[in-house]
């Protein structure tokens, strides 16, 4: 299978001599095209570090991360910024939009980096809110919207431009049980019928064991690596024990 990222003796050291913290040590894998990938670990496991190096989103203190095979630590940052616009998309816990722009401006953002001719920006724009069926908020404020619909805004920008890797930081972590599902659906829609590669990271148990693959993380070394084979029966099994236990744990609650 084609390797999309290759993690090389990756290190992340952060301060320097007596207040050195090192978040990673010596990190090795590599993920293929069309996984799904769970990165989990406990706060302060590095699980977190680890995404942001593989988004290259920062850099490492040691060691090489390559995307399709090209060592992006040697990159110009104007290099860096193309690779990771082109081939990335992101959704984030925190969500991350322009609350006074419009649903179609947010959504915009990332054609208008890459320079987009303008007249295709909307189309492009159009058919991912589609796709996460909010075609028909496109002028509403960011601040008009819930959780739930900002969280699918931050799916549609972060498959704009058509990615083939989407990292999601804790993409459930803000919203509630069904909200979170729907969110779910989404990401694994993407993954199994556009063959996007797709790596969460999570401590969330349920939703790490609906990836094919489970990377476990503890003092900033990987403890497990497992590959899961699921078939469409497996998964819909998990999403009905993830479901029963979600309504056991509300009627306990009343």
């Amino acid at each position: 299978m084609n390797k999309v990222i290759e993690v090389k003796n990756l290190t992340k050291t952060y301060g320097k001599k007596a207040t050195a913290f090192t978040a990673l040590k010596n990190i090795n894998l590599s993920i293929n095209e069309g996984e799904s990938v769970a990165i989990v670990g406990k706060s302060g496991s590095g699980k977190s570090t680890l995404m942001h190096l593989l988004a290259l989103l920062d850099k490492p203190t040691k060691g090489e991360v390559l995307i399709d095979g090209i060592e992006s630590t040697k990159l110009k940052s104007r290099d860096l910024n193309k690779l990771r616009n082109e081939r990335f998309g992101f959704v984030f816990q925190q969500f991350f939009m322009n609350a006074g722009d419009t649903v179609l401006e947010n959504v915009l953002l990332p054609l208008k980096i890459a320079k987009l001719p303008r007249g295709k920006r909307k189309k492009a724009a159009m058919e991912a809110l589609k796709i996460v069926d909010l075609e028909s908020k496109t002028k509403n404020k960011a601040t008009d919207l819930s959780g739930g619909q900002k969280q699918r805004v931050c799916i549609a920008r972060a498959i704009v431009n058509n990615p083939r890797i989407i990292f999601a930081d804790e993409p459930t972590g803000n919203l509630d049980s069904a909200t979170g599902d729907k969110i779910t659906d989404l990401l694994f829609n993407l993954n199994k019928k556009q063959g996007v590669t797709l790596i969460i990271v999570t401590h969330d148990e349920d939703l790490a064991k609906l990836c094919n693959r489970i990377i476990r993380i503890s003092d900033g070394t990987i403890i497990s690596d497992q590959t899961v084979r699921k078939d469409l029966k497996k998964t819909a099994s998990i999403k009905r024990e993830t479901e029963a236990a979600r309504v056991k744990k509300a009627n306990e609650r009343k």
